[in-house]
């Protein structure tokens, strides 16, 4: 019989590399942030890569939902290659659409009117998000070699893989600085080229388990089915990149948008990291999901504990000494901005675990081959942003903290009606719409 204990270290192994892949890949942002604040515009500039970071978040959200796919679909030959195949299409799409924003006048619209950004932020958002293309192709190419490695449970290779990738950005990052090439291009670039470099390491650890996915006599699922499974997931997915500079456009209508939003970007680039790899708990609940009753409870006292604990690691950052050091020497904050990032910091708290519970309610939604369930999830988590950072603003909330409020309640919010909705499917009193997996 298997023990609680073995249990309990059966979801570490497996989510531990994933959490530690997520941080360590997020991680690189702050770090290319000192090459972006070290340009002309000064932490201007890392508002505006945020801004340009978020709005190709967005487009990559095409894809999004083709790794949870891939772990339901492909498992068997035929069902990986039409992943893959599919991931393809979807690059081509992706390319077409940001050819597009690139244009001066779209491009304008989009930073300068629709997210009213301030002209000297503006600037850096426009040209860090031209130079971002190379980086969106080469993050949307690793998706097939992320499915094989989650799929044969070596969540370890998929972590070396990004391991790579952040000590060549720690080692890029001050080189760059050295040679005085900085600036919000340069920051991009050096996120660029260790990417290129994991998505190499990953096609070269994932090899050995493609070349063992076996065929399968079942039938093996077309690729509408696959298509719409996946954009059903991606769809949601854009709902929570939206809310990303949706935020962003509150904090920038509030007072003195200068000083709040590289306040907010700066503390948010430090739980973010944290966050991301709480959001991995969706891959483990999928994986584990369902194989006993006994399972499923350890399962979600494992989540609670793992978005608690993981919530009170940023901050590390706020000890003194520590924080002088990240907020101000490294990243060039106005010293008189550090109580904002404290009180930032002390808002974001339990933002991770938050993050966790929807990912919780995702993976055990996608499991019961429910996307449009975490669809709905995703929606109302979009929809809680808007009229709490709404509410926030005209209230008076400064911009820093209407942030951290609103994603924290919005997290909360989709995580209870994924949960609510399948709950009440189970005992058959709300009908909720799936897709026909089945012909």
């Amino acid at each position: 019989m298997t023990t609680s204990r073995s249990v309990y270290r059966q979801f570490l192994t497996y989510f531990a590399p994933l959490a530690l892949q997520s941080i360590s890949q997020s991680l690189t942002y702050p770090l290319v942030t000192m090459v972006a604040s070290r340009g002309s515009g000064g932490p201007l500039n890392i508002a505006g890569l945020a801004q340009s970071m978020s709005v190709m978040m967005v487009l990559l959200t095409l894809g999004f939902g083709l790794i949870t796919t891939g772990m339901v679909f492909g498992k068997t030959r035929e069902g990986f290659a039409r992943c893959v195949r599919i991931n393809n299409v979807i690059i081509l799409a992706i390319i077409v659409v940001y050819g597009i924003l690139m244009l001066p006048p779209v491009s304008h619209f989009l930073f300068g009117t629709l997210l009213g950004l301030p002209s000297l932020i503006e600037k850096p958002a426009t040209v860090t998000f031209i130079a971002s293309l190379p980086l969106t192709v080469l993050f949307m190419l690793r998706n097939p070699y992320q499915i094989v490695l989650l799929n044969c449970k070596a969540t370890g290779r998929a972590f070396g893989a990004t391991l790579g990738r952040i000590i060549l950005t720690l080692i890029l990052s001050p080189v760059f600085c050295a040679l005085n090439a900085v600036g919000p291009v340069w920051a991009v670039v050096c996120l660029t080229l260790p990417v290129a470099v994991e998505v190499m390491i990953s096609r070269m650890l994932a090899l050995p388990f493609m070349n063992r996915i076996e065929q399968s006599a079942e039938r093996t699922p077309d690729y509408m089915e696959i298509l719409m499974f996946s954009l059903t997931l991606s769809v949601g997915a854009l709902f929570l990149s939206i809310s990303g500079f949706m935020v962003g456009a509150f904090i920038a209508r509030a007072p003195n948008p200068e000083h709040m939003l590289p306040v907010f970007y700066l503390a948010l680039g430090i739980v973010n990291p944290v966050a991301f790899g709480a959001a991995r708990l969706q891959a483990l609940t999928l994986t584990y999901y369902g194989q006993s009753a006994r399972i499923n409870r350890q399962l979600i006292r494992f989540v609670l504990m793992a978005g608690m604990v993981m919530g009170f690691l940023p901050l590390a950052l706020l000890l003194p000494g520590l924080i002088d050091w990240y907020y101000i020497t490294l990243q060039n904050l106005d010293p008189g901005d550090l109580p904002l990032v404290r009180g930032t910091a002390w808002m974001l708290v339990l933002f991770p675990l938050a993050v966790a519970l929807r990912a919780y309610s995702e993976g055990k939604a996608a499991w019961f081959k429910k996307p449009v369930t975490v669809l709905a999830g995703q929606a109302v988590f979009l929809s809680v942003v808007a009229v709490v950072a709404f509410f926030a603003l005209n209230i008076g909330l400064p911009g820093n903290l209407l942030g951290a409020l609103a994603i924290f309640l919005a997290n909360l919010a989709a995580a209870g009606i994924m949960l609510f909705s399948i709950r009440c499917e189970q005992r058959g009193n709300l009908p909720v719409p799936s897709m026909n997996m089945e012909k």
